[in-house]
C-alpha cells in the first residue's frame, strides 16, 4: 500500500510562521487566506483540494483586490453556501497622508468555478465591505484583532447569525483600549446587495459615481455570466456602504488593557432565558468571562492563565465539555468554563450573576445549571440577593447586639502604642469594603483606610474593641471579617490565640501573616447561615485566582500586619488590664540602676584625675635654651644679680606669710642647715 503523496504548501500556508493566516475545510475542500511568496507581498484567497466539477481558484493578484491584508478568521454559513473572510488592510478609498487601516469582511460562493474567458480560474463572486466598529461622535476602532461566530437559536433563520469581534484603534487617543462589536449577518448581506464603488485602473482611485448596474457583485452563479458582467465585477468589488454594529453601539469597551482573542457561547439559565457569554483573553495573560445584559456587559470572573504574558495562537471553546482551550507555542491550557464550586454562599453565587451557576437550597451549594434541577436561586439580570436567597438585611444595631458580638471575632492581642493593621478580604473587584465599630465612629484622625481595604491605627485605650469589615456589592452587604482587639494581659500569660472559627474548621493559625501574593497564615471564613456539606481545599492552582477574581470569596484571608497574636481569649465583658493607667515600675528600676552605675564610675575616676593633675604641676620645667658663652667674671655677676632678685621676691613672700626662714623656689622652701642660703658667699 502506497502512502499518499504530500501536497505542496505554497499558497496554502505562509512562509513566516508568525504571519497570521486563516483556513477552513468544507466538504473536503480547503479554503485559505494567506500569502503566496516568502516576502509576503502576494496575498491570496484560494481554494485547494477541489472535488468533482470544482477547480482550484484564487484571486487575481494583479487586480489589487487585496491591499496588504492581515487575515483573522474565516467562517462557513451552511444556509448561504458562502464563506466569509475577516481581515484588515490598507484603505485605499481614503485620501490620508498616513496609511489608514480598515477592517473588512469578504465573501465567496462555494459553487464558484471561475469564468469561461474572463476571470478564468479566478473568483467571480468575490466582494468585500468595511466593518465599522464605532459609536456616535467618536473615532472608530478600525483594526480587527479576532472574531467569532454565534449561530442562531434552533429554529431561527440564518440571518440572525451574529459575529462578535475585538477591535483596537490606530489613533493615539484610543491607545491601550479595545472594544467589542457585534454584527448581524442580515446587515452584512444588505450591504453586499447595495451599491459598489468604482475602481479607476489608471489612477487606482476609488469613486462613488452612479453608473448603470450591469450585475450584482458577490452574487452566486456569476461564472455563467457574460464577459461584460465579469468585467463589471472586476472593477466593482468594494461595497459603497459599511457594515454597522448591532444597535449602532459598542458591545463593551475595555479601557485599561487590550483584548487579543475571544470566544462566544449562548447559555440557558435557570429561568430558561438565553444569555450570551464572552470569553476574552487579554494581552497580559488573563481570561475574562462576561455576560451581556440589557444594561451592558458584566464581568463575572477573571482567571490568570499565564504567569508571564506570551503570544497566544488560538482560543477555542468546547461547548460539550464546558472547557476553554488556550493554545500557545509551548502547549495548550485548559480552563473550565464554569467554576460554581468557588461560590460558598448563596449571596456569592447570586452576586456572581453567572448563567452557568445557581444556588441549590437542598444541597446548600452552588451547582451548575442543568435540565434536571427543579429550582435554583439565581438572578442574572439584577443580582438581587435578598429576593433570591430570602435573606433579611441586618441593621447596624442588630449586628453589634449582645447576642451576635461575642460569638464572632478573631482575637488580636496588641500592646499599647503598637501599630495595628486589620485586613479585609475582598470578595470581588466589584465590591467595596467598609469598616464599622459598635457605638463609635471611625475618625480620620485615628484611623487610616488603605487602598487594599485594610484598616490601620495605633493601639490606644480608645481604639481597643471590636471591628467589623463589611463588603458591599450591588447594594448587598455581607460580613467578611470580625476582629476583637485587646491589650496583652501579662508577659507570663502570653499564649498563641486560637481563632473561634477554627474550632468548627481545623485551620492552622500562627502569629504572623504572609504578605499579599504569599500563603497566608490565618484564614477567616465568611459567616454562613447554612452549613456546607463539601468544601474544596485551597490548592496552588487556585491560589492565584483568589487574588484576581470573586473566587476569593471561597477562601478568605486576613492580614494583620507585623504584630503577633499571643494573648489568650478573654471572656466577654472582662475589663481590660491596665487600660485605665500605665505602670512604670520596670522603667523606674532600670533608671535607678543606671544612676547608681553612673555615680560609681564617677567616684572611681575622679580621684585618679585629681592625682594626675597634681603630679603634672610638680614636674620640673624643661631646660632653658643654651645661652652665649660668657667669661667667669660675667657669669658670677649675673648669678649675683639673679640671687638678689630671687632673694627680694622670697623675702616679700615670706614676710607676707609670716616666715623668714628661706627662699621659695618652684613652690618649695629652700633652707640650709646653718641658716644660710646654699652657694652664697659668707
Amino acid at each position: 500500500m502506497t502512502s499518499p503523496k504530500p501536497d505542496e504548501g505554497r499558497g496554502r500556508c505562509p512562509y513566516d510562521p508568525y504571519q497570521r493566516n486563516t483556513a477552513i475545510i468544507v466538504d473536503g475542500e480547503l479554503y485559505t487566506g494567506t500569502v503566496a511568496d516568502y516576502r509576503g507581498n502576494r496575498p491570496v484567497i484560494s481554494r485547494h483540494l477541489s472535488e468533482g466539477s470544482h477547480v482550484d481558484l484564487k484571486l487575481d493578484d494583479t487586480l489589487g483586490w487585496l491591499e496588504d491584508p492581515t487575515f483573522i478568521r474565516s467562517n462557513f454559513i451552511p444556509d448561504e453556501e458562502k464563506i466569509y473572510f475577516f481581515f484588515s488592510e490598507v484603505g485605499r478609498e481614503y485620501d490620508f497622508i498616513d496609511k489608514f487601516i480598515v477592517s473588512r469582511v469578504a465573501q465567496i460562493c462555494m459553487n464558484d468555478v471561475g469564468g469561461q474567458r474572463t476571470l478564468q480560474r479566478r473568483w467571480t463572486t468575490f466582494a468585500k465591505a468595511q466593518l465599522l466598529c464605532q459609536s456616535d461622535n467618536e473615532l472608530p476602532y478600525n483594526v480587527i484583532q479576532d472574531i467569532d461566530m454565534l449561530p442562531p437559536l434552533e429554529g431561527a433563520p440564518a440571518d440572525d447569525t451574529l459575529f462578535y469581534g475585538i477591535f483596537t484603534s490606530q489613533w493615539s487617543v484610543n491607545s491601550g483600549r479595545s472594544a467589542v462589536c457585534s454584527f448581524r449577518l442580515s446587515d452584512i448581506k444588505s450591504v453586499f446587495a447595495g451599491n459598489y464603488k468604482v475602481l479607476n485602473r489608471d489612477t487606482l482611485q476609488w469613486s462613488t459615481r452612479v453608473q448603470e448596474k450591469v450585475t450584482n457583485p458577490g452574487e452566486c452563479g456569476l461564472h455563467n455570466a457574460s464577459d461584460n458582467a465579469l468585467r463589471f465585477v472586476k472593477e466593482n468589488f468594494l461595497a459603497d456602504d459599511s457594515v454597522r454594529p448591532v444597535g449602532r453601539s459598542l458591545t463593551m469597551v475595555c479601557a485599561d488593557q487590550n483584548y487579543s482573542h475571544l470566544a462566544v457561547q449562548r447559555v440557558q439559565a435557570a429561568n430558561k432565558r438565553n444569555y450570551t457569554i464572552l470569553f476574552l483573553l487579554t494581552e497580559s495573560g488573563y481570561l475574562q468571562k462576561a455576560v451581556l445584559l440589557d444594561g451592558g456587559a458584566h464581568i463575572i470572573e477573571e482567571v490568570q492563565v499565564f504567569e508571564q504574558p506570551q503570544p497566544v495562537k488560538n482560543l477555542q471553546l468546547s461547548i460539550s465539555k464546558h472547557m476553554v482551550y488556550v493554545g500557545t507555542s509551548e502547549g495548550v491550557v485548559r480552563v473550565p468554563a464554569a467554576n460554581c464550586s468557588f461560590y460558598w454562599t448563596c449571596a456569592q453565587c447570586v452576586l456572581a450573576r453567572d448563567p452557568f451557576c445557581g444556588w441549590d437550597p437542598t444541597k446548600r451549594a452552588c451547582v451548575e445549571v442543568s435540565n434536571t434541577q427543579v429550582y435554583l436561586s439565581q438572578d442574572i439580570d439584577r443580582g438581587n440577593v435578598e429576593e433570591a436567597c430570602n435573606i433579611v438585611p441586618i441593621s447596624h444595631r442588630t449586628r453589634f447586639g449582645p447576642d451576635n458580638l461575642p460569638a464572632a471575632g478573631e482575637l488580636v492581642s496588641v500592646a499599647l502604642n503598637e501599630v495595628v493593621r486589620l485586613q479585609c478580604p475582598s470578595v470581588s473587584k466589584l465590591s467595596h469594603q467598609v469598616w464599622e465599630r459598635p457605638n463609635s465612629r471611625l475618625s480620620s484622625e485615628l484611623y487610616l483606610h488603605l487602598e487594599d481595604g485594610s484598616l490601620c491605627f495605633v493601639a490606644t485605650p480608645a481604639t481597643l474593641g471590636h471591628y467589623l469589615c463589611l463588603s458591599t456589592e450591588n447594594g448587598y452587604q455581607q460580613t467578611m471579617a470580625v476582629y476583637q482587639v485587646k491589650q496583652k494581659s501579662s508577659p507570663t500569660t502570653q499564649t498563641p490565640v486560637t481563632s473561634t472559627r477554627a474550632q468548627t474548621r481545623p485551620t492552622p493559625t500562627t502569629q504572623t501573616v504572609a504578605q499579599p501574593g504569599q500563603q497566608t497564615s490565618a484564614w477567616i471564613w465568611p459567616q454562613r447561615t447554612e452549613p456546607r456539606q463539601r468544601e474544596p481545599e485551597p490548592s496552588s492552582s487556585t491560589s492565584e485566582t483568589r487574588l484576581t477574581t470573586r473566587h476569593s470569596a471561597g477562601n478568605l484571608t486576613k492580614w494583620t500586619g507585623n504584630f503577633a497574636r499571643k494573648d489568650a481569649e478573654l471572656r466577654d465583658g472582662e475589663p481590660l488590664l491596665l487600660a485605665q493607667g500605665s505602670c512604670y515600675l520596670k522603667e523606674l528600676i532600670i533608671v535607678s540602676v543606671l544612676l547608681v552605675l553612673c555615680f560609681s564610675v564617677l567616684i572611681t575616676i575622679l580621684p585618679s584625675v585629681i592625682r594626675k593633675r597634681c603630679r603634672t604641676r610638680t614636674v620640673p620645667q624643661a631646660a632653658t635654651p643654651a645661652r652665649e658663652r660668657r667669661s667667669p667674671v660675667e657669669q658670677e655677676a649675673l648669678r649675683g644679680g639673679q640671687f638678689l632678685n630671687n632673694f627680694n621676691k622670697g623675702s616679700e613672700h615670706s614676710l607676707h606669710n609670716g616666715h623668714a626662714s628661706g627662699v621659695v623656689c618652684n613652690g618649695a622652701l629652700l633652707k640650709n642647715s646653718n641658716g644660710h642660703l646654699p652657694n652664697t658667699p659668707i
